[in-house]
Parts: structure tokens; C-alpha cells; sequence
């Protein structure tokens, strides 16, 4: 009877207890498809461009926005990560980049990479990977196309 109830007690305590973290799935450049999010990569930052600097100075609670085009890529492309605000600080070139929960923005029918507030862009120890920049996956223009079943 007592190692019934010990058993019961046991289960009620691991059905409380917090699931464990799981392991991140790292996700390639060449495997991004237009739409998808969720991606946890790791990339050298090429090029880093600002692109725009909006805010006004006069007024202490609006903060700045800054946004900076980044080609960034690892052993299978490359494309254009859109960094925002402290994000851009990040984006040395030369650099390399772990980006958790990042997702597929399009812009002007190209795919741009870009993570928000609920990922994470952080700075990790050098890659010993070889950037492929002969693929940029930026550069393919897509268009979205209604199918109309009969």
C-alpha cells in the first residue's frame, strides 16, 4: 500500500516539473523557403549597410530605429538578414552569428532573413566553415501564384 501511494507521488511530481529544454536544430541557408520561421542558424556576417535611421532626437522617450541590410551566409549561400535597432551593433563583418527563431520576410518578392522580438541574435566563437557567395538566395525573385482547382 505505501509503495502505491510512493509511486502515485512520484508521477504527480513529474507531471509538474518542468519539460526540459530541447536541442536546437540548426538549419542550413540553402534549406530557407519563403514563409517559414522557427530557424535557428549559424552564420558569418559578409557586409553590413545601414539603411535607415528613423526617430526624432528632440524627444527622450521615442527611442531610434535603426535597420541594417547584413549578407550573411555559411557553407551552402547566403542572404540578406534584416538587423534591427541593438541587433545591428552585433553585425560586424567577419563576425559570426547564431540566430534563434528566425523567419522568412519577403521584400519585393525576395526572401529576407530578419528575427524579432521572441529570437535571439548572439555573437559565438569563430566558424571554421568557408562562406559559398556564388549562391545568394536573396537575388531568387518569387511570385506568388493563385492555383485554381477545377
Amino acid at each position: 500500500m505505501a509503495t502505491a501511494a510512493a509511486a502515485e507521488a512520484a508521477e504527480s511530481q513529474q507531471s509538474n516539473a518542468k519539460p526540459g529544454l530541447r536541442k536546437p536544430v540548426f538549419t542550413k541557408v540553402d534549406q530557407l523557403k519563403p514563409g517559414t520561421g522557427g530557424h535557428t542558424l549559424v552564420v558569418k556576417v559578409l557586409s553590413s549597410n545601414t539603411v535607415s535611421q528613423k526617430g526624432r532626437s528632440a524627444s527622450q522617450h521615442l527611442r531610434q530605429t535603426r535597420i541594417a541590410e547584413c549578407l550573411v551566409g555559411d557553407e551552402t549561400g547566403t542572404i540578406l538578414f534584416t538587423a534591427r535597432n541593438d541587433q545591428v551593433d552585433l553585425m560586424k563583418p567577419g563576425t559570426t552569428i547564431i540566430l534563434r527563431n528566425a523567419k522568412i520576410d519577403m521584400f519585393k518578392g525576395s526572401m529576407r532573413l530578419a528575427v524579432d522580438k521572441w529570437g535571439r541574435v548572439e555573437v559565438t566563437e569563430p566558424a571554421q566553415f568557408v562562406v559559398k557567395e556564388d549562391n545568394n538566395l536573396s537575388l531568387v525573385e518569387y511570385e506568388l501564384v493563385n492555383v485554381v482547382e477545377e
